[in-house]
């Protein structure tokens, strides 16, 4: 077969796309219904399944912490790590993930992430010490960034035709929106009527089906061109944030453990330790990527000002909103004495409000733009954020806890959606994957230090509450209880203060007009003009060295002018409507591509 047409064979299960001569065009068809998988919809179903197991295992964990921190013997400086171990290997190494998927085979990926999800799963279960559960946790979080971005290119690929892929996006933004919302109420669940270790084991036979069902019905696909991976920065990157984060902890941990209430602090020799090989590794993973020929992120992508910006807002909204679930769910369980299951529907509201809320913002934003959205949201999640200063142990839920919930998820809507806009404003064809892939980046690694510094800040808080009030034993109970109540406060309130930096920076630096907002799930907008190509993760990675070697880059089969790019890294796009307009433009337009196809041929 020349290499300027592309092979499709769904009899062998595979789907590749050489690359072309160099200066060919090649032919794009003009009927793609002989081309489309048959039992992509099947395949969707499978793909599906595995998003849900990622999305509720995010959620489930924070309603068995508390049960998993006193069956383990967990320290208060340690539980974090619970949570903070998948977010940091989920998010360090999700933009590798998705290099990973395109060159070795993205079913492969994916199969290899649900069996390797399943088995962390299952260590985590059985976990019988707070190392091994941290293990098993960091396990998952690096298997799931192999799954994430693998399961969401599938369906790039096998979904060719407009108004199909728009469904398939939708039923998989549906899974990620509402699969937290359920895993609140199964942790709840299987932590009150079974064992928090469900709330891990409950992953392992819904992985394997998963992986079984999907040998025969999901084919494999994968990117030709530039295989080569930037392991040095992936590793420098990852370090870098465990360092930092472990520094955090460190801060918080007992001096003298059983015999004082003294914490070893900012200034002790191994958390300064860990914080300067936290910075010196962050630097040089900058200092790699900006000489490296495969940089797993391109700085172009993060030195615009809106992208920037929109990278920073996330990462500091997922700093406070992950650290509000941790002690929202402690405040719930210890204090106000609520079950597991009670707790996870304390939660829903919050939930509920996001999604009602998005879909007014989802209409608003291509009417005002993005910065008339975030900023107010904004300000809604950090009023919202400090009235939760005010909680005690006597507070009412609903009226102390429930306001200061909708008003965050509101407000919250109103940023979510447009900093994923503005984060691809200018992006190139083949950056738009990275670029999209970095929110839910920012967002995880957001999480992990915010949950390590809020959780080392209300440790401390908590120790020395006691140490200052505790005067009779016999008191040890009711002062105890006070300190976590205060120690809450100053999360909520640092909470607040991180929430508050996300609106300074949406203030400074987002100026984007509703004119620049992209019209497309994927596509990059700049001013009226749209992404003119399709292309795989792998692509986006290579940036324009592939054109300077004379590379055609990677297309997705089957696809057309205008018609967007959609993340492969893991990232959900916001989608909207299919545009009838779209779909005619493609078909109009393929003829001419064709033709010109057959003009390079000859």
């Amino acid at each position: 077969m020349p290499l300027d047409e592309v092979s499709h064979s769904w009899r062998s299960n595979t789907v590749t796309d050489p690359v072309p001569p160099t200066g060919a065009v090649r032919e794009v068809q003009t009927d793609t219904t002989d081309e489309l998988d048959p039992r992509r919809w099947l395949a969707l179903g499978v793909i599906a399944v595995a998003q849900l197991m990622i999305i509720l295992d995010a959620s489930i964990v924070n309603i068995a912490l508390p049960s998993a921190q006193m069956d383990l013997h967990i320290s208060d400086a340690d539980r974090q790590w619970a949570v903070t171990a998948y977010t940091l290997a989920f998010g360090g190494l999700l933009l590798l993930g998705g290099r990973i998927a395109d060159f070795t085979g993205r079913k492969r990926t994916f199969i290899i992430g649900l069996l390797g999800f399943a088995g962390a799963s299952a260590l985590g279960g059985f976990a019988s010490t707070a190392g091994l559960l941290f293990a098993a946790r960091g396990l998952q979080g690096a298997f799931a960034a192999l799954l994430a971005p693998a399961a969401l290119s599938l369906i790039t690929v096998m979904f060719t035709l407009p108004k199909e892929r728009a469904r398939a996006f939708g039923v998989f933004g549906a899974i990620s929106g509402g699969g937290a919302a359920i895993g609140l109420i199964v942790g709840g669940v299987l932590t009150e009527y079974a064992s928090w270790r469900w709330c891990l084991g409950v992953n392992v036979p819904i992985a394997l089906a998963a992986a079984i069902a999907a040998v025969p019905i999901v084919h494999e696909s994968k990117a030709q061109g530039n295989t080569r991976y930037d392991v040095p920065g992936a590793v420098l990157a990852t370090l870098g944030l465990v360092s930092l984060v472990y520094g955090f902890t460190e801060a918080a941990r007992l001096k003298n453990p059983g015999q004082s209430t003294e914490v070893l602090g900012w200034t002790s020799g191994s958390t300064l330790a860990f914080l300067i090989a936290a910075a010196v590794l962050l630097v040089g993973f900058v200092a790699w990527e900006l000489r490296a020929e495969n940089p797993l992120l391109p700085m172009r992508i993060i030195l615009d000002r809106n992208r920037g910006g929109s990278y920073l807002v996330f990462l500091l909204v997922g700093a406070g909103l992950f650290a509000m679930f941790l002690f929202l769910t402690y405040y719930f369980q210890l204090t106000l004495g609520y079950s597991p299951l009670k707790a996870g529907f304390a939660f829903l509201p919050f939930s509920g409000g996001i999604i009602v809320a998005a879909g007014f913002v989802a209409q608003l934003l291509p009417r005002v733009g993005p910065k008339p959205l975030m900023v107010p949201g904004l300000v809604m999640a950090v009023v919202g954020m400090f009235m939760l200063t005010r909680i005690t142990a006597d507070t009412p839920y609903w009226s102390h806890v429930l306001p200061p919930l909708l008003l965050m998820s509101v407000g919250l809507a109103g940023v979510f959606i447009p900093a994923a806009s503005t984060a691809l404003i200018g992006v190139d064809d083949h950056d738009a994957g990275v670029a999209s892939a970095v929110l839910n980046t920012a967002q995880q690694v957001g999480g992990s230090l915010g949950l390590a510094l809020l959780n080392t800040l209300y440790a401390a808080a908590v120790t020395s509450y006691v140490a200052e009030h505790l005067t009779n034993p016999a008191d040890t109970g009711s002062v105890t209880g006070l300190a976590f109540v205060h120690g809450y406060h100053v999360a909520f309130f640092w909470g607040g203060v991180l929430l508050s930096m996300a609106l300074l920076v949406a203030a400074v630096f987002i100026n984007a007009k509703k004119q620049d907002v992209p019209v497309s799930p994927g596509s990059a907008v700049d001013g009226d003009r749209t992404s003119s190509d399709d292309v795989t993760a792998s692509d986006q990675q290579q940036g324009q060295d592939g054109k300077e070697d004379g590379v055609h880059r990677d297309r997705q089969p089957g696809l057309h002018r205008g018609q967007g790019v959609e993340d492969t890294r893991g990232a959900v796009p916001v989608l909207g409507d299919a545009d009838d307009r779209t779909d005619e433009r493609a078909r109009a337009g393929a003829g001419k591509h064709r033709r010109e196809g057959l003009d390079g041929r000859e």
